[in-house]
């Protein structure tokens, strides 16, 4: 499938689906919509106000190409080859979605149906999406929107507020993160812990916390000769009699 596109696809389109029996996955093909999009268009949901634009007048299409695809659902539309060379539109796009004012009331509606049926996307997606504000996203999440008790849940596809094809992406790309996220949810999940002290480590397994805080000079006192403990005995008992002479008679 060629990537050009014709000038104002939604417009080409409309013209499409009222001027022409093509089948609407051809026409998503060759404007670049979803099917989705071009059904709205022929329900009369999507695109309203917008004035059909003819690709034969422009020479964007012939109406042999036009026959030959009615003819065979299967066949993909050729865009007629141009004398002009006309740049393509750029792919992204930076900064919010401009919504039109016609549809501006109809955004909180939008949000309310992407936080119940993709509640993975990211607030920066539903902007983009939307065209809405952070604030709101939190306000309309929160049920503390100032119109919370009249919102309805609507797909902004249908809303003409995004096209289904961006909506796909913005929900791919959520599943490409959750899964990322999931497969990088085992790891590093352990904390590092405080470290146990040398002395623990490396003290035999007999060794007890009194006897590792123990002071040194206890464990290697000496032992009394036994001219020591001689003397330390006479020591007390000469001590005992003093005591005995100084206390007081009864008499």
């Amino acid at each position: 499938m060629s990537d050009r596109r014709p000038l104002m696809p939604k417009a080409t389109a409309v013209w499409l689906v009222e001027n022409t029996g093509l089948a609407f996955d051809q026409i998503a093909e060759f404007c670049g919509l979803h099917p989705l999009e071009v059904k709205g268009i022929a329900d009369g949901d999507v695109a309203q106000g917008i004035k059909g634009m003819d690709p034969v007048t422009n020479g964007q299409l012939t109406r042999e190409e036009i026959a030959r695809a009615e003819k065979d659902s299967s066949y993909h539309l050729k865009l007629a080859e141009s004398k002009v060379e006309i740049p393509q539109a750029a792919q992204t796009r930076k900064g919010p979605r401009y919504t039109p004012v016609s549809r501006r009331h109809d955004r909180p509606n939008a949000v309310l149906w992407l936080l119940r049926n993709h509640p993975e996307l990211k607030d920066s997606q539903l902007m983009r999406l939307v065209g809405t504000t952070k604030p709101t996203i939190a306000q309309i999440r929160d049920r503390t929107h100032w119109n919370s008790a009249q919102l309805t849940p609507q797909d902004p596809v249908t809303l003409g507020l995004c096209s289904q094809v961006d909506l796909d992406a913005e929900v791919a790309k959520a599943a490409r993160r959750i899964d990322r996220d999931r497969k990088d949810g085992g790891k590093g999940a352990e904390k590092a812990g405080t470290l146990i002290p040398a002395a623990e480590t490396t003290a035999p397994a007999s060794t007890n916390t009194a006897e590792i805080l123990a002071p040194k000079e206890a464990a290697a006192a000496p032992e009394e000769t036994p001219e020591q403990e001689q003397a330390r005995v006479l020591a007390k008992l000469k001590g005992m009699s003093a005591k005995e002479d100084d206390a007081p008679s009864d008499e």
